[in-house]
Formats: C-alpha cells, structure tokens, sequence
C-alpha cells in the first residue's frame, strides 16, 4: 500500500478501518486477510496523523490547570498554597507571566509535577 497523500486517502482509509474493525479481534490470526489489511491502514493513518494532526505536549498552564482539576484546588486555594497572590495565580494561568525559579520549585513539590517539566526541560 502506497502512503497516504490527501485528507480524502485519508477519510476513505478511517471508514475502511471502521469496516475492518468489527471483523477482526485478538483471537484473528496474523494471517487473516482482515487483520492484515487493518495492521497496514493503522499504520498508514498512524503516519498520516503523526504529520498533519500532530499532538502536541501539553503546556504548563495546562498542566497545572489538570493537577488543580484533580486536587479540587480553586485559585484562591492555589495562591494559599504557593503563598502568592490572586492576580500573580491569574497571570500565570493566564500565560502572561512565567514562574519564578522559587514558584517553580514550590509548584513542582506542592502540586507533585516533575521538575523538568515545570521548568520546561
């Protein structure tokens, strides 16, 4: 099979992939004509997607924003937390400011987020 080249090779392969999916299961043998048509058009997709709909890594706004989702933090709560005020809380959720190396460090140890990743290494 050739590589997928057009959003339209590219819907007509997801609706054959829909068709293929019901017919073949973890007891289908590798050899079935199925299950090697759906193993090679998953890759095909796989490709195709990892080029035009690429996911990107989440930001750290975004990532505080899943934890204090998670934790049941509302921003007062966080800014209690962190020992900063509201509106420093609002500008980093906002994107209009970074964190301090000393806010980084608090958000990372408080809020259980690897330090790498709040530091964006």
């Amino acid at each position: 099979m050739a590589q997928i080249k057009d959003e339209k090779a590219y819907r007509v392969a997801l609706q054959r992939i829909d068709e293929l999916l019901p017919l073949v299961n973890d007891s289908t043998p590798v050899t079935d004509k199925n299950y090697i048509e759906l193993d090679m058009l998953s890759d095909l997709v796989e490709e195709y997607e990892t080029i035009h709909y690429p996911i990107l890594p989440p930001s750290l706004v975004d990532i505080i924003k899943l934890r204090m989702y998670e934790m049941g933090l509302s921003r007062k709560k966080l800014s209690e937390m962190l020992n900063l005020s509201k509106s420093t809380i609002s500008e980093i959720l906002l994107g209009k400011r970074e964190p301090t190396l000393k806010t980084a460090r608090e958000i990372s140890r408080k809020l259980n987020i690897d330090a790498s990743v709040v530091l964006g290494v």
